[in-house]
This record gives structure tokens, C-alpha cells and sequence, in this order.
């Protein structure tokens, strides 16, 4: 699921009218979730995005822009609205919060407010490149959850043959031993395009192994704080003894092949993994 924030210092109804011209063109391409963030209900704007996606305003998720069902609820996350809607829609508009490492498209005059990519910066929703939207939109890291790459692979066509679905998740560890000063977040950089080849390689010949019926492999970029989930490998089998192998083989060709450059930062200090090997 591509996510896209429509976010901005612009009048409420501009906003408005905004997110639902970029949901009209995205539906085009597949099914859209759309997520509103009202901050009044928090701490204010500013405090909201400082904090992430953390519960406090109140969150609204519905799918398409008619909202065929919606939830609601002060208890709710942001995170949670796109956990829910990343298993069942292709594309996911946040309205009132940007999303980090996601892009968003900037209503008004101020583009400094965003620190995640932007698309474009609008004065008015007619002002959107809609033709371009979804490419645009797609060129970025997609919003993926484990259950989201279970459920692919459920789907394929040969999954009546499979018996086992094996999985692995790897998250930001705080610290490696008890005394251990705490690791704040990791921080992941790639050379464009490079690293996703490499994993559809890998990802291509796990696939070709006699009884594995499918392969999902994703690695997280930029910020990913204590306790959040980095990688996932999911596959699909015959049986269970192919699909822990493969999980096993997926997770150690992903960390040796795959170039991915991280920075620790911890309370007391930053630095680059590998200059430190």
C-alpha cells in the first residue's frame, strides 16, 4: 500500500477538497483508505507530528472517498488505521498528519513543514498533476505490515498446494544487554533502486526452489525507532521443512547481499554500523 499525506497550513476545506480530487485519480488504480488526523483533539499540530503516529487527536479510516465503512475513535492510532487498511487497499490518503517516510503533498505557502518527501505544494486543488499522482506515488516506499505480505501470498494462485506459511520479523532491538545505554532508532540508507533489484533477485530465485510457492521479502528505510519492526520474510510452501529453510536462507542472503547502510542512534551517541565493523 503506497500512503500519501495531504497536509498544510491552508484552509480546512482546501485541504479537504484536495484529498478528495487525489483520491478520485488513485481509486482509478485501486482501492484507496483514507485516514483523517484531527490534532485539535490532541495536543495541537505541531505536538501530533513531533510525536508521530502516536494515539491523542481523534482518527477517522474509511475506504474510497464515500467511506463504505468507517471507524473511529480517540483511542486510535494513525498506525493503526494503516495497519487495518494496508491488507485489503492499493493506495492510502492521510489527511492533517504527514507520515514519516512517506510523501505528502503540501497545501499553502509553507513546503518547510514537511520533512518527509513532497510531491507537489498546492494553493488550490486544481493545482494537483493528478495524471502524474500515481507514479509519482509509487516511486516511493510502499507501507507494508507482515499481515499485509501473509495475505499476498494467501492469495497466489498456488497456495491450495501450500501447507505452511513461515514467517520473520526482524525489529530495532533497544539494547543488547541489560546495561546496555538504549538505542533510540536506526536509521536505514540505500542507493536508489540498487537494493530493491537486489531483493527481487533474491526474492526470484527463493522462488524457483522445489515446494516454495512464493516469497515476500521487505526492508524499511529511514527512521525506524525502538521497538518497530525493520524486515519481513514471509514464504509460502508445501511443507513445513521448505518454508523454515527458505525463511532461514531469505533473512541471511537479505542482510549479506542487500546494500543497505545503517546508523545507530542511541541516547549518548550516532554512528554508521559499518564504519564501526
Amino acid at each position: 500500500m503506497y500512503v500519501l499525506g495531504i497536509i498544510g497550513d491552508g484552509p480546512a476545506d482546501v485541504l479537504e477538497r484536495t484529498a478528495d480530487l487525489a483520491v478520485d485519480r488513485l481509486s482509478q488504480a485501486g482501492r484507496v483508505g483514507v485516514v483523517r488526523y484531527d490534532a485539535t483533539i490532541a495536543d495541537g499540530l505541531a505536538d501530533a507530528r513531533s510525536s508521530g503516529l502516536t494515539p491523542g487527536g481523534d482518527v477517522t479510516y474509511a475506504l474510497g472517498a464515500d467511506g463504505d465503512w468507517t471507524a473511529t475513535g480517540t483511542g486510535l492510532s494513525v498506525t493503526d488505521a494503516l495497519d487495518t487498511l494496508a491488507t485489503d487497499c492499493a493506495f492510502a490518503v492521510v489527511v492533517g498528519l504527514e507520515i514519516p517516510g512517506h510523501p505528502s503533498v503540501v497545501v499553502g505557502d509553507d513546503a518547510a513543514i514537511a520533512r518527509s518527501p513532497v510531491l507537489a505544494t498546492v494553493d488550490a486543488p486544481g493545482d494537483l498533476d493528478l495524471k502524474s499522482l500515481v507514479t509519482e506515488l509509487e516511486a516511493h516506499e510502499p507501507y507494508e505490515t507482515l499481515e499485509s505480505l501473509v495475505d499476498r501470498l494467501r492469495d497466489r494462485p498456488a497456495a491450495d498446494q501450500a501447507g505452511a506459511i513461515a514467517t520473520f520479523t526482524g525489529r530495532v532491538r533497544a539494547k543488547d544487554a541489560p546495561d546496555d545505554e538504549r538505542t533510540e532508532y536506526l536509521e536505514f540508507e540505500t542507493y536508489e533502486g540498487v537494493a530493491e533489484q537486489r531483493m527481487a533477485t533474491i526474492q526470484a530465485e527463493l522462488e524457483a526452489r522445489e515446494g516454495v510457492f512464493g516469497v515476500e521479502l521487505h526492508h524499511r528505510t529511514g527512521v525506524v525507532r525502538d521497538g518497530e519492526d525493520i524486515v519481513y520474510v514471509v514464504v509460502l510452501a508445501g511443507h513445513r521443512e521448505e518454508a523454515f529453510r527458505t525463511v532461514e536462507d531469505g533473512i541471511n542472503r537479505l542482510k549479506d547481499e542487500v546494500p543497505l547502510f545503517k546508523k545507530e542512534v542511541t541516547v549518548e551517541d550516532e554512528f554508521w554500523v559499518h564504519e564501526r565493523s
